[in-house]
């Protein structure tokens, strides 16, 4: 592997204060084969057990996000290595999906089959004007993730996408809710980076909690998640970072967190 990844497509950088960039490098549309898949994996796992960061940006070079998965790679599987091929791509998904810290993806052109996976797993979608969901599944005679895709635009959505293969653009993804916010190419960047210093600037043991709870609640009732609420929120408050950020709040600063 070469330094930051460059050697398998995936180039890692530190845009701000507590904030790590991992940017798919593999043109034209940034396919990602078996070795950016793996090495993005081990990047996201790293930065897991690296404390110093708070907020993960995820996009893509150039004029795409991702376009998926390496067809000519792809193509060349055994049928006896599927099992293991779809274990690496689970595992690229659960990096992202369960990380400590929350990760924003920053879309400009295409976020097709895998790409639109690898957004989905993602906790915020930010995307240019120019970009573009496809779930490919049916246009190359396979399965996309319906489950994912449900989840974040409603059944009837979803079916129409992943039963069609058709094309969500612009507006109508942000009408639909594949992104949250749309701006111009020339402005993803450096706005993805200022939603992730936003996270990064907020006590980050809040963060982490609330996001594994937003995880963890998919599967609970009513009750099992006000549950799941109370323990957090009573564990939370005996901290040090809770009583910083009061004292950072009324004296209108930004707050000075140890995660303790």
């Amino acid at each position: 592997m070469a330094e930051n990844g460059v050697a398998t497509g995936i180039v890692v950088d530190r845009p701000a204060d507590h904030v790590l960039r991992l940017t798919i490098d593999r043109p034209p549309v940034n396919a990602i084969d078996s070795g950016a898949q793996r090495e993005l994996t081990a990047q996201l796992r790293s930065a897991h057990d690296d404390t110093s960061v708070r907020a993960v940006v995820l996009t893509g070079a150039g004029t795409h996000f991702c376009g998926g998965a390496d067809l000519r790679e792809e193509q060349s599987i055994e049928r006896d290595a599927v099992g293991g091929f779809l274990t690496g791509v689970g595992e690229l998904l659960d990096a992202i999906r369960s990380h400590r810290v929350p990760v924003v993806a920053a879309i400009e052109g295409a976020a097709h089959g895998g790409g639109l996976e690898v957004a989905l797993a993602c906790d915020l979608r930010i995307g240019s004007t120019s970009c573009a969901f496809a779930a490919a599944g049916v246009n190359v005679g396979l399965v996309a993730n319906f489950r994912a895709l449900s989840q974040a635009i409603g059944d009837a959505r979803a079916r129409h996408l992943l039963l069609t293969g058709w094309t969500c653009r612009g507006e109508q993804a942000l009408d639909w809710g594949l992104v949250t916010e749309l701006v111009e190419s020339d402005r993803l960047a450096d706005r993805s980076i200022e939603i992730a210093e936003r996270i990064a600037s907020r006590a980050p043991l809040s963060v982490e909690t609330t996001k594994d709870c937003l995880n963890r609640s998919v599967d609970l009732d009513s009750t099992e998640a006000s549950e799941l609420q109370g323990r957090s929120f009573a564990r939370l408050f005996r901290t040090a970072d809770h009583a910083e950020a009061l004292r950072a709040f009324f004296e209108k600063r930004p707050g000075r967190y140890e995660r303790t």
